[in-house]
C-alpha cells in the first residue's frame, strides 16, 4: 500500500484525512494524520467560546472519534526529508522516531504573528485556540467578580479593562462577542455599570475588518461605540509592560486582559527541511496543491490551508494567493484528497478554483454584520446568517447538534456565565488542605556523662 502522512489536523489537514476515508479504495493506501493535539478546532467560534454562547469542547472535533480508519498520531513533526521520503516524529513522552511515505500533505497552518513589542510576550494572549478562548471568557468572568467588592480606583478600573490588538474579523468579533457578556452579566453585579467597564480596539491601520465595504465597516464602528467600545484607528501599541499600554496617540490604558489578534504567520516548523518557502513563510505550491520548486514540482509533497501559498484562479487574492480563512483550507482539502486519490490511479490531478463567497460576523448576541460583493447585511438578520453559516460548517453532524442544541437551550436559560478558571491550576484546592508529614525533630547537641574519678586505693 501507498502511505500518505498528513501534518497538521487542522482544516486542510481533518478534511483531506475525512475525504480520503470515503474514496480510498481498500487496501489502496494507508493514511497518517500527525498532530501535538488530538483534535481538530472549529476556530470561527472561538470568539463565541469566550463569550459563553458556545460549550468549548462543541467547537472542537476529535480526530479518533470521526477519523475511524485513519492512524492518528499525537504528537508533533519535527523534520521531513523530502529528498529520501522520511518524516521524523517527535511524541510529548518517548524517543522520536522516522516513518517512510510515499506522499506527504503539509498543512501545518498559522499561529499569532507578533512583533517584538515591550511585554506583549509576557502579558498577552491569542485567539487561535480553544484553551485561549476559555482562559479568556474565564478571566473576565473572575475579574467582574473581583472587581464588584471593590471601591472604585484604580484598581478596579484595570479589572474591568479589555484591550483588543487588532482589527480584523478576528478582532472585532472578539471585542464585540466579549462586550456583549459583560454587559449581559452587569444585571448580576449591583455595585457595577455599564460606565464601569472599559473596552479598547487599537488597530494600526485607518479602518477595521478589509473583507468588508468601507461603508459597512464604519456601521460596525458606530455599533461598537454605541455599545460603549473605544476604537483606536492609526494607532499602534508601543509597550505592554506589566499590562501598562502604551498608545502611539498617547493614551495609556492599564488592564490584565490583553488580546492579540493582529494577523498570523504560517507555522515555521518547516524551516531547514529544504522545502521551497516563500518571502512570508509559506510552502510554494502550484493550483493543483503539489509543492513547486520554481517550475519543478516534487515529488509527492502536497500542501494547503494557511500555510500553503496557493495561487488564486479568481484573480481575487491578495498578491495573486489565496488568504489564509477557512473557505479556502477546508475547499482546499477537500480537493486536496481528490488529487491525490487521482494520482494514485495515474489520473491527473485538477486545479483549486474557489470564488469567496462573502464574509460574515458575529457582533454578540443579536448583531451580526455580512457582505457579499455589493450586498450589505447588518444587524438582527446578519446576525441569524452568521449563525446559519458557521453552525452548518462546522465538521459533523453530531458537532453540529451539539452547537445547534445549545444554541437553542440558551432561547430559555441564556449564555453560560459559570467560570471555572481555577481548573488551569486544579491542584490547588487539594494542595491547601492535604496533610503533610511533620518535620523531622532536629536532633540536639550530644549530652556527654562525666567520667567520675575512682577513689585512691
Amino acid at each position: 500500500m501507498a502511505k500518505i502522512v498528513i501534518v497538521g489536523g487542522g482544516y486542510s489537514g481533518f478534511y483531506t484525512a475525512f475525504k480520503l476515508e470515503r474514496l480510498l479504495r481498500r487496501n489502496e493506501a494507508e493514511v497518517v494524520i500527525v498532530d501535538p493535539l488530538p483534535y481538530m478546532t472549529y476556530q470561527p467560534f472561538l470568539p463565541e467560546v469566550a463569550a459563553g454562547s458556545i460549550e468549548a469542547r462543541h467547537a472542537i472535533v476529535p480526530l479518533r472519534t470521526h477519523l475511524k480508519k485513519t492512524r492518528v498520531v499525537t504528537a508533533r513533526v519535527t523534520g521531513v526529508n523530502y529528498l529520501e521520503k522520511t518524516v521524523t516524529i517527535t511524541p510529548e513522552i518517548g524517543e522520536a522516531w522516522t516513518e517512510d511515505y510515499d506522499h506527504i500533505v503539509v498543512t501545518a497552518g498559522a499561529v499569532s504573528r507578533t512583533f517584538p513589542i515591550p511585554g506583549v510576550a509576557d502579558v498577552a494572549i491569542g485567539m487561535k485556540t480553544i484553551e485561549e478562548a476559555v482562559a479568556v471568557r474565564d478571566r473576565l468572568i473572575d475579574s467582574m467578580h473581583i472587581a464588584a467588592n471593590l471601591p472604585p480606583g484604580r484598581e478596579r478600573d484595570r479589572l474591568l479593562t479589555v484591550v483588543v490588538i487588532g482589527g480584523g474579523f478576528a478582532g472585532i468579533e472578539t471585542i464585540a462577542e466579549l462586550r456583549s457578556l459583560a454587559s449581559s452579566m452587569l444585571r448580576q453585579f449591583p455595585t457595577l455599570s455599564l460606565d464601569d467597564t472599559h473596552f479598547h480596539l487599537v488597530e494600526a491601520m485607518d479602518r477595521i475588518m478589509p473583507e468588508v465595504s468601507l461603508k459597512t465597516s464604519h456601521w460596525v464602528i458606530k455599533n461598537l461605540e454605541s455599545r460603549h467600545c473605544h476604537i483606536h484607528l492609526n494607532t499602534q501599541l508601543v509597550s505592554a509592560m506589566n499590562g501598562r499600554l502604551e498608545l502611539s496617540n498617547g493614551k495609556t490604558l492599564e488592564t490584565d486582559l490583553v488580546i492579540w489578534t493582529a494577523g498570523v504567520k504560517a507555522a515555521t516548523m518547516m524551516d531547514g527541511s529544504g522545502i521551497p518557502l516563500d518571502d512570508r513563510g509559506r510552502i510554494t505550491a502550484q493550483a493543483d496543491l503539489r509543492v513547486v520548486d520554481g517550475d519543478h514540482v516534487l515529488d509527492g509533497l502536497w500542501t494547503a490551508g494557511d500555510v500553503a501559498a496557493v495561487p488564486d484562479l479568481t484573480g481575487g487574492g491578495v498578491g495573486g494567493y489565496c488568504v489564509p480563512n477557512a473557505q479556502h483550507a477546508v475547499r482546499q482539502g477537500k480537493l486536496l484528497a481528490k488529487n491525490l486519490v487521482a494520482v494514485l490511479r495515474n489520473e491527473e490531478p485538477k486545479d483549486y478554483f474557489h470564488k469567496n463567497l462573502g464574509a460574515v460576523a458575529g457582533l454578540g448576541l443579536g448583531v451580526g454584520v455580512f457582505q457579499s460583493g455589493p450586498i450589505a447585511l447588518k444587524g438582527l438578520i446578519a446576525w441569524f446568517a452568521h449563525r446559519g453559516y458557521h453552525g452548518l460548517a462546522m465538521p459533523m453532524w453530531e458537532r453540529k447538534v451539539r452547537v445547534f442544541s445549545g444554541w437553542l437551550l440558551q432561547l430559555f436559560w441564556g449564555r453560560d456565565t459559570a467560570s471555572v478558571r481555577r481548573v488551569q491550576r486544579p491542584r490547588d484546592f487539594f494542595e491547601e488542605f492535604a496533610s503533610r508529614p511533620a518535620p523531622a525533630a532536629k536532633a540536639g547537641p550530644k549530652r556527654t556523662r562525666k567520667k567520675v574519678a575512682e577513689p585512691a586505693t
